[in-house]
């Protein structure tokens, strides 16, 4: 695949993997994608997972004939992007890797050296000719890791983004890239806004044509959409208009609350969307969950706390700074209903949660009282 005349993809598809990361579902795979910068000097930017190391390999081959390359570039550790690094400096026994001091030292922590005859070692901002193209490595600490740094080629007018501007899927995949971008962001990266914020101020000084990221399609074309997003998702703003109810339920009382408030929500010409966290894809509900402003949270009182899922989402929540939403609740309780207190207290250290005035106490199953209280909620999260 050509990206420009002189940079090329040498990347894979991984169709194999179910879990990303051990805990996302990726039923169209993955990428991991590596690109070669052909000039007087070869760079290939980033390796891939360990299990294409035969692939990858091939790939160069098929790029530079005859030709060696004089650098590997490598803006991140992790290892599906890092794992051939050895491999690779095998192979190309002339080849010098360029990085910086926090990959050198996880360098040697994943393979036992850190190739200390063979280092380029660059700082923030500095640069590296390869004849007609000049790279300028900037650095992106914690997008995702602290050694993370990105690549603008001033040439191609390319940057190359780490796992900025990635997302969940093989590329021969077909589906927007919209929705399995913001699942990837908000699974991975969501924590780290401030961080995203800070790399997006420095890429606005730069005149970019194309995106490279590391998972996911180049982007070429309407680049302010791709950013525009990433502007909204890093500084925790809602993107679109609607209500998510995520609830459990055990026989079925706690998901009829959940299901007569979508009811009453959408009369009133709300937008909702509803998951039981016992079923759904959990990522999924976390997405939601940033991508509207109001949620609501339904579960039951059990052994004293809540249900396991709802603790589960909720610690995620909290775990990925969520932030500058309104929350409501429905709780559910045949004795001592408590599950509303305790969803409250877990997330009272986000910043900028608003609760809702009205709470929903269903006791074992609703009743004219708890509906009427279902219809209080509904009209208060309709006039925000």
């Amino acid at each position: 695949m050509e990206i420009t005349k002189d940079i090329k993809y040498v990347g894979v598809n991984d169709h194999k993997i179910d879990l990303f990361e051990g805990q996302y579902i990726v039923p169209n795979g993955m990428a991991y994608n590596s690109y070669i910068i052909m000039d007087e000097k070869v760079a290939v930017m980033d390796t891939v997972d360990a299990n294409f190391n035969d692939e990858w390999l091939a790939n160069i081959k098929g790029v530079l004939a005859d030709r060696e390359p004089d650098y590997l570039v490598i803006q991140h550790m992790e290892p599906d992007h890092s794992a051939n690094i050895a491999n690779f400096m095998e192979v190309y026994k002339n080849a010098k890797i360029v990085s910086n001091t926090k990959a050198f030292v996880m360098m040697k922590q994943f393979f036992g050296t850190d190739f200390a005859e063979r280092q380029v070692v660059v700082n923030d901002g500095d640069t590296l000719s390869l004849g007609n193209h000049m790279l300028t490595f900037v650095f992106a600490p914690m997008v995702h890791w602290p050694e993370v740094m990105v690549t603008y080629d001033s040439t191609d007018k390319v940057l190359f983004s780490a796992d900025g501007f990635g997302k969940f899927g093989a590329l021969d995949a077909d589906e927007e890239w919209d929705c399995e971008a913001r699942r990837y962001y908000i699974g991975i990266v969501a924590k780290y806004g401030k961080q995203v914020q800070t790399l997006l101020n420095k890429a606005a000084a730069l005149d970019i044509k194309a995106i490279c990221p590391l998972h996911g399609p180049v982007l070429a074309e309407d680049l302010g959409h791709y950013i525009n997003l990433y502007d909204i998702w890093s500084s925790y703003r809602v993107e679109s208009e609607g209500i998510v109810i995520a609830y459990t339920s055990v026989y079925g009382h706690t998901k009829a609350a959940a299901e007569k408030l979508a009811e009453l929500l959408e009369k009133r010409g709300q937008n909702v969307v509803v998951h039981d966290l016992a079923r759904c894809d959990m990522a999924e509900a976390v997405e939601d969950a940033f991508r509207y402003g109001t949620l609501v949270l339904g579960t039951i009182t059990y052994n004293g706390s809540i249900f396991p899922f709802m603790h589960d989402f909720l610690n995620r929540l909290e775990e990925h700074s969520y932030q500058n939403r309104t929350v409501a609740f429905i709780e559910n309780g045949t004795w001592a209903p408590t599950a509303a207190k305790t969803m409250r207290s877990m997330l009272e250290g986000c910043k900028d949660i608003r609760f809702a005035e009205n709470t929903v106490t269903v006791k074992s199953a609703l009743s004219k009282e708890s509906t009427a209280q279902l219809e209080a909620l509904a009209d208060e999260l309709s006039n925000i």
